[in-house]
């Protein structure tokens, strides 16, 4: 599976508190419906690596992204000062390319 960085993502940091927005791409098999929750979470994990220049925690993601814009899922960021929720988006579907927006919540979960 190719993974790819369509644009800069803007990060910003506040406290412990990482908020990350940007638009990420990558290629699913021709015929799916999703892009497998697995492959979302490393796609997370590793934007996050490259815009703070270190691994940030372990990011899970409980079900696929459907390859429909405007499809939206809640992943979680395991990180040394807690539990940040992370939104990702959906922002268009090409062929068998699906963009999509990262949001990292800016204070941990519960």
């Amino acid at each position: 599976m190719k993974t790819a960085v369509q644009r800069s993502v803007a990060v910003v940091a506040a406290g412990a508190a990482v908020l990350l927005t940007g638009a990420c791409s990558f290629n699913f098999s021709v015929g799916a419906a999703s892009v497998d929750s697995e492959t979302v979470a490393q796609v997370v994990e590793a934007q996050l690596a490259a815009e703070l220049g270190e691994q940030s925690g372990d990011v899970t993601c409980p079900e696929d992204l459907p390859a429909e814009v405007g499809a939206e899922i809640r992943c979680e960021l395991d990180t040394a000062s807690g539990v940040y929720g992370v939104t990702v988006v959906a922002t268009s579907v090409e062929g068998n390319e699906v963009n999509f927006d990262i949001l990292v919540d800016e204070a941990p979960m519960g």
